[in-house]
């Protein structure tokens, strides 16, 4: 391992985002002032002074090395936490020149925040990494600023989205993935990211039929993903709730929550997004299904009371109503990230689970740890992420699990994609859909 102190910081300056006096930059982004446990949390424009007063509340303890799993994996101390906090020190402070090997650091965060849990002095990293990236990308020649905004404004669109299940299925179903099997072209490090994923989008996605009007006693939240990668449960939400008696409403033109953006340095367009999801008087309780979405939608004051469906579910009165058929199956359950750090844990998934009569369930090995889905992580940083979830999948065959069952859409794509290559016939769903099945 290479401590903090051992480090060298003799990066090769040979690059630079055409500015090379950081604290003279202008900033114009967003970042979230760390909040007490009562009062909202603040937007606050950054500046290299206010990244340097959010990151002087980490004191180098080093409780948040354990927890990192890139430093785990890479033995660096540049790819942990603390580590990064003292590099955007330097480079907010004007001491350390952006550069390659800088900002691969930096990159490497998959913004899982198990960090968060274990800091005693509270720092809020996933708020001063949010930060420092949108700096970085306020800094970025235009160009590249451009392109950025544009491929995450794509993913961002629903209607996009939903096009793209369209060419996964043709991409499928034509033979073209298997050609790029066989040709050897699925290998290539430019193709395999997106060829892994358009395998796997097919068994997950589904059209998502629009129910916009009239009374409503909750609003699903759909997201740019939603028919993407969580048609079916989606599905399999409203299954349950007419099983309940309640009324769903599921919007004609699905807004993103505007992780995808503000995580990865564009905080304005993200705040645009999530803004338009915002609650007004007389609007139905919003409940997701996609943790990380209801995370996101979490952190504004006016989406602030949104709902991850389990959870919601669990507190329904009339559930108690409901008979589930047996089912003689093992399910292993997948605590995302976002579920797990962010939103209070997954205690009501494993309660809703233990519902269905003769159902094993039990937790996923290594869930403290991050599967490597991490948004769009998994593209940016493909062999990071497949080592990650090798890591989570080892030993799985000896477990002779029947499904396994995640709250996030992207961590469901990439466990998916993981079991296929390795030869597991598991199934990877949304708790609600192994609910729905059983409805007797």
């Amino acid at each position: 391992m290479i401590g903090l102190f051992d480090y060298d910081y003799d990066y090769d300056y040979d690059y630079d985002y055409d500015n090379d006096s950081v604290p003279g930059i202008s900033v114009t982004t967003s970042v979230l002032i760390a909040p007490t446990p009562n009062s909202p949390l603040t937007r606050i424009d950054v500046t290299p002074d206010q990244l340097l007063t959010l990151a002087d509340q980490c004191v180098k303890c080093g409780l948040c090395l354990p927890q990192c799993p890139t430093f785990a994996k890479l033995g660096n101390e540049a790819d942990s936490p603390r580590g990064r906090i003292a590099l955007i020190q330097g480079w907010a402070a004007g001491d350390l020149a952006m550069s390659p090997a800088l900002a691969g650091h930096l990159d490497s965060c998959l913004g899982c925040r198990a960090c968060e849990g274990a800091c005693p002095s509270l720092v809020a990293y996933g708020q001063l990494a949010d930060g420092a990236r949108a700096a970085r990308v306020d800094q970025a020649p235009p160009a590249r600023r451009a392109w950025l905004r544009l491929w995450l404004g794509w993913l961002s669109e629903a209607r996009v989205t939903r096009w793209l299940a369209r060419g996964a299925r043709l991409y499928q179903g034509t033979g073209l993935a298997w050609l790029a099997e066989h040709t050897g072209l699925a290998a290539w490090p430019a193709i395999a990211p997106l060829h892994r994923l358009a395998r796997e989008i097919p068994t997950m996605a589904a059209p998502v039929p629009a129910a916009d009007s009239g009374p409503a006693d909750l609003e699903l939240f759909v997201g740019c993903m939603g028919a993407l990668a969580q048609g079916h449960a989606i599905a399999a939400a409203r299954t349950l709730c007419a099983r309940l008696g309640l009324r769903v409403r599921v919007p004609a033109h699905p807004t993103c929550c505007g992780a995808l953006l503000r995580h990865n340095g564009l905080p304005r367009e993200g705040d645009r997004r999530r803004d338009a999801v915002a609650r007004r008087p007389g609007d139905p309780p919003l409940v997701g299904l996609a943790s990380a979405c209801v995370a996101e939608l979490r952190a504004a004051p006016g989406s602030a009371a949104t709902r991850e469906f389990c959870d919601w579910l669990d507190q329904v009165p009339a559930l108690a109503g409901l008979r589930f058929r047996p089912l003689a199956r093992r399910v292993l359950v997948h605590e995302p990230c976002s579920h797990r750090n962010l939103l209070g844990g997954c205690g009501a998934v494993y309660r809703l689970l233990q519902r269905i009569p003769e159902l094993s369930v039990e937790e996923l090995a290594g869930n403290e740890t991050c599967c490597g889905a991490a948004g769009t992580y998994l593209l940016q940083q493909p062999g990071l992420a497949a080592a990650l979830l090798a890591d989570k999948l080892a030993g799985l065959t000896a477990l002779s699990a029947d499904l396994i069952v995640t709250t996030n859409p992207g961590c469901a794509l990439h466990l998916s994609a993981g079991l296929r290559e390795a030869g597991l016939a598991i199934e990877v769903c949304h708790p609600a859909e192994v609910l729905a099945r059983q409805l007797d």
